[in-house]
């Protein structure tokens, strides 16, 4: 119940213009390198859990004199965190309301101080302002975004692996991922839905 104070978008911007302000991304790194706020703490994590007690280590000093300011997609993960530091002793905690998503489709872009673009768990990968569909897609070997750079690199295949997981992922992995986007081309080519196509 003792959560960090919601402000709304261009409170959000003042707030972090603010030099006593610390801007923190709540989301896993995969998520803050496709887009992030400027001069945001981006902790280099694949889970929610794990920035916990990273950020709190890196910040410890600052409990009184900054204002601890925080993002993530939807909210929801701010909601926690923002919760759990009031209770580790930071006085001064803020989160954005509604997140990312609600900024994107608040401020213009000419007033905006996001940069990049918004991954989202769904089947649109990532958005940009006033929510218009990213030009991500998604890897079917890591489920990690995958740029249109990174489509055009020779460790890319579709269905099977990306520049992230092509040095990691085993011959028989990548032999299963063949085989499934096999079948699922073969699927499509038929106007069926492949029972294995995954939808994000």
């Amino acid at each position: 119940t003792n959560k960090g104070v919601h402000v709304s978008a261009e409170e959000f911007n003042a707030l972090i213009e603010d030099p006593d302000t610390v801007l923190v991304d709540m989301r896993n790194h995969y998520e803050s390198e496709i887009g992030h706020f400027k001069n945001a703490i981006t902790p280099d994590v694949d889970t929610f859990r794990d920035s916990l007690d990273i950020i709190e280590n890196d910040l410890k000093e600052h409990k009184e004199d900054k204002k601890l300011v925080m993002y993530c997609t939807g909210g929801i993960r701010c909601e926690k965190a923002s919760a759990y530091y009031k209770h580790k002793g930071f006085k001064n905690v803020y989160q954005l309301n509604g997140g990312i998503i609600n900024y994107l489709n608040t401020i213009d872009k000419q007033n905006s101080l996001w940069k990049g673009e918004c991954f989202v768990f769904d089947n649109r990968i990532s958005l940009k302002h006033k929510l218009k569909q990213g030009s991500y897609s998604m890897c079917s070997g890591c489920r990690k975004p995958v740029s249109q750079k990174e489509m055009k690199s020779s460790k890319y295949t579709e269905g099977i692996t990306c520049p992230k997981c092509h040095d990691y992922l085993t011959s028989e992995q990548k032999s299963r991922f063949a085989m499934r986007q096999k079948q699922i081309l073969l699927a499509k080519k038929s106007g069926k839905r492949h029972i294995f196509k995954k939808e994000y």
